[in-house]
């Protein structure tokens, strides 16, 4: 981007200068005056050979700056510096000692990125040294040790000149035996921002502090009530444990005046944490997480950091904007993803951080934009986009660095991150020296960019998406010392994007042509969002027959979010293990209903009942099912009068239900059946069941069987109605025996009391019917005898008498 001149209408103190040329003057004279003593045709090869010694001895000492304090001093600080002295040469080095020199003012922020990069020792370049008064001396320096060193000298006697960055420098000198003169044999340098008397206009600067992991959860759940979360590993609780990445970040964030950036995933992670969870293990084992109280406390902290800041949320998992909008918009479905994962940030930020954040940006890799990243970003609500000044490069010719904010078209806009602010952290920072540099060179940029104008202007920094935690610890101490220094304030992403823009900034969103090809190579593959059209399909046809659908569609939803997540940079095979495994798991939930295999089944007759079973080994009930059976030859078997037949499904979780089809067998052999699931929409529903249909001839034997089991039948009825009859008949001619025999006993009695009367010793006549002794006897059968005569007093007979007609067909003959 363009660089302001290398004026600034101020310049260094008169008096610098002369005190610097006369230094330099005074320790160049004992060279000058070796040089005179030699043959001129020797000079200039003797000059050649010197400067070749110095640029190669420059770098015999490694010189390390572990500490610079304070990082940006006022004018009655003193200034102390520490590190190390490493010789790295075969020779001791003698007569040694460190110094601080302090170089010219860089007045431009290219001036400082080539300070950055020189390596070797530049006479007069790098400066004159420091009173010698401050210098630490060692006596000798063996070949691979390393020494410690501090230098301490008030800031008054750096003979600082007006506000600007200035170089710093931390040099070893020395002899040794093979080249026995003093020379500089190592020096580091750094930056040393000086603004004692504050800024008229100072820059308010965003910093994005972003709280970000990998994807650690699975689709899978429990089947209690609460769903206990599966996650694939327990590299989360190191994370959030005390010392890991993410503690440090929310600790080290917490007293910082900063735009916390979050990706809600890792809340919702963290979150289901608390409430138990289990890891997977070998094959289908899970073990039980044992970390609640870790996850507990690290979301407890977070909450207290985030307090009264401005928190922005960005979609669920951190979709990858840039692979999305070069792989995957042709794939059907795959922007919905993104709209969903939109859609469920705020809600999740909000149930567990318990504010509300933005989502009205979007935050592309690095940065880096195009027309169609811009397309895809703004797709799902999305009205900012967060780019860098790298990417969106200003081509006006700005003697300066515009504000952040500036439109681009159709509504939207980008919010240009700083560049150089931006990736001053990243790399090994785990060495105190490299940190104490990425510090120092940070706010030497960040004042440089303050003095380029008299504009107040709105800047952000936007870092690496997941700080290591030598990083975070590096981004908390540049912040800390640019909010307690003079010439910037803190500002939210939100005020900094609705600043106003500078007219004179560049709004033209790159070609794609321009998009970085190391950016690209590492961008998710079409394949990708073909595998994730392809499980929420899955998905979409599953979900239907659930009773409670959002036990499995809130989960699986979730997962193919983190499946489009940038966290997969880079890791190509580890975010193909994940989509495989959420796939994988979702097949074997859909298989968890299915029809259960049958054997050949037998009918020995024209029509029969068939059953088909349906199982549901799911913990939630099924519905929204027809079972479809189909006769693959209906000319031979029907199945409910055609050639298929079908009837609703509904079975509880746990369960199966037997379904059952009524068929009729117009020929004999054998029959191909296919029975089959259905979604109510008519999508074939898990694998057919096929089994054959053996129809048997019905016999004339059998016929016979079964017509004389009929004739059986019907004579046994006949027969028993028959008996009933007769015994009817009989009870009634019995009851008028009675009655007779009681009359006639009766008319007996009368005419046995009339002859008593008449003739008392009249005999009777036992052949004379009328006489009442013989008709009496022959009446009473068994109860009176010949000899016996009958007399008034006995009783009557209980049976009747037995008569001597022949008994009638069907009647119980008395023998």
């Amino acid at each position: 981007m363009a660089e302001a001149p290398d004026f600034q209408g101020t310049g260094p103190s008169p008096a610098r200068p002369w005190l610097r040329r006369t230094a330099a003057l005074i320790a160049s004279a004992p060279l000058l005056a070796g040089l005179l003593q030699l043959p001129a045709p020797q000079t200039a090869d003797a000059a050649v050979q010197t400067s070749a010694k110095e640029a190669s001895g420059s770098r015999t000492v490694a010189v390390a700056l572990d500490s610079l304090s304070p990082a940006v001093p006022g004018e009655d600080d003193t200034l102390t510096v520490s590190g190390t002295v490493t010789n790295k040469g075969k020779q001791p080095i003698t007569d040694a000692h460190v110094d601080l020199r302090v170089g010219p003012e860089l007045t431009t922020r290219s001036e400082i990125d080539s300070v950055s990069q020189r390596t070797d020792y530049a006479f007069g370049t790098d400066g004159v040294e420091v009173d010698d008064s401050h210098a630490q001396e060692f006596d000798k320096l063996t070949p691979g040790v390393a020494q410690r060193f501090s230098i301490s000298v008030p800031v008054e006697e750096l003979d600082l000149g007006n506000s600007g960055v200035y170089q710093l420098g931390v040099s070893l000198s020395g002899e040794t035996s093979a080249q026995p003169w003093e020379q500089v044999l190592g020096i580091q340098r750094t930056f040393l921002p000086w603004q004692p008397d504050g800024s008229d206009r100072t820059t308010k600067t965003t910093f994005l502090w972003p709280v970000m992991a990998s994807s650690h959860m699975t689709a899978e759940t429990g089947s209690n009530e609460q769903q206990t979360p599966v996650f694939s590993n327990d590299d989360l609780t190191k994370e959030i444990s005390a010392g890991g990445r993410l503690e440090q970040l929310v600790s080290l964030g917490r007293d910082l005046d900063v735009t916390w950036v979050i990706d809600p995933d890792l809340l919702a992670s963290v979150d289901a944490m608390t409430r138990g969870y289990e890891i997977q293990g070998e094959g289908d084992t899970t073990t039980p997480g044992t970390h609640q109280a870790v996850a507990k406390q690290w979301l407890a902290q977070l909450q207290k950091a985030v307090a009264g800041k401005e928190v922005v949320a960005l979609p669920f998992g951190d979709p990858d904007l840039a692979s999305l909008a070069h792989n995957g918009t042709a794939v059907t479905g795959s922007l919905s993803h993104l709209k969903d994962a939109t859609d469920v940030a705020a809600t999740t930020v909000r149930s567990v951080l318990h504010v509300t954040p933005s989502t009205d940006f979007a935050w592309p890799v690095n940065g880096a934009v195009d027309p169609s990243i811009v397309k895809v970003a703004t797709s799902a609500g999305a009205d900012k986009v967060i780019a860098r000044s790298d990417s969106l490069e200003e081509t006006g010719g700005l003697p300066y660095t515009p504000s952040a904010a500036r439109p681009i078209g159709g509504g939207t806009t980008a919010v240009v991150a700083d560049s150089r602010l931006s990736t001053a952290f990243q790399g090994d920072l785990t060495r105190a020296s490299a940190t104490t540099l990425a510090v120092q060179r940070f706010l030497a940029q960040s004042l440089s960019l303050n003095l380029q104008t008299g504009k107040q202007r709105s800047i952000v920094v936007a870092p690496q998406r997941m700080p290591t935690p030598s990083q975070a610890r590096a981004m908390a101490e540049a912040v800390t010392a640019l909010q307690g220094g003079t010439w910037s304030e803190a500002q939210d992403l939100t005020a900094t994007a609705q600043a106003k823009p500078d007219p004179a900034a560049t709004t033209k969103v790159p070609s794609g042509s321009s998009y970085p090809s190391s950016l690209r190579k590492r961008e998710l593959p079409r394949a990708t969002f073909e595998q994730v059209a392809t499980t929420q399909d899955k998905l979409d046809h599953f979900k239907v027959i659930l009773s409670d659908e959002s036990r499995v569609v809130t989960p699986f939803g979730r997962a193919i979010n983190r499946e489009m997540s940038t966290s997969w940079r880079g890791r190509a095979a580890e975010a193909t293990a994940f989509r495989d495994g959420v796939e994988s798991y979702l097949d074997d939930l859909t298989d968890q209903v299915r029809l259960i295999d049958k054997s050949e089944t037998k009918l020995s007759g024209r029509s029969a009942v068939i059953p088909v079973t349906v199982q549901n080994n799911l913990v939630q009930g099924v519905d929204n099912l027809v079972l479809r059976l189909t006769s693959t030859s209906p000319t031979r078997l029907e199945i409910g009068g055609n050639a298929y037949s079908e009837k609703p499904v509904t079975v509880s979780g746990g369960h199966s239900q037997s379904v059952k089809f009524t068929t009729s067998a117009n020929a004999n052999g054998r029959v191909t059946v296919v029975a089959q699931l259905f979604t109510e929409d008519g999508q074939a529903y898990g694998a057919p069941v096929t089994f054959d249909v053996k129809v048997t001839e019905v016999t004339a034997t059998v016929m016979l069987v079964i017509g004389g089991g009929v004739l059986l039948l019907v004579l046994a009825g006949f027969r028993m109605y028959t008996q009933r009859k007769r015994a009817a008949a009989r009870r009634a001619e019995e009851a008028e025996e009675v009655e007779e025999a009681e009359e006639a006993e009766e008319a007996e009695d009368t005419k046995a009391a009339a002859g008593a009367e008449g003739t008392d010793d009249s005999t009777g006549d036992p052949g004379n019917p009328e006489d009442p002794a013989g008709r009496h006897t022959e009446e009473s059968g068994t109860h009176a005898g010949a000899d016996d005569p009958q007399q008034p007093s006995d009783p009557t007979p209980d049976t009747p008498a037995e008569s001597a007609d022949p008994s009638g067909t069907g009647e119980r003959v008395d023998r």
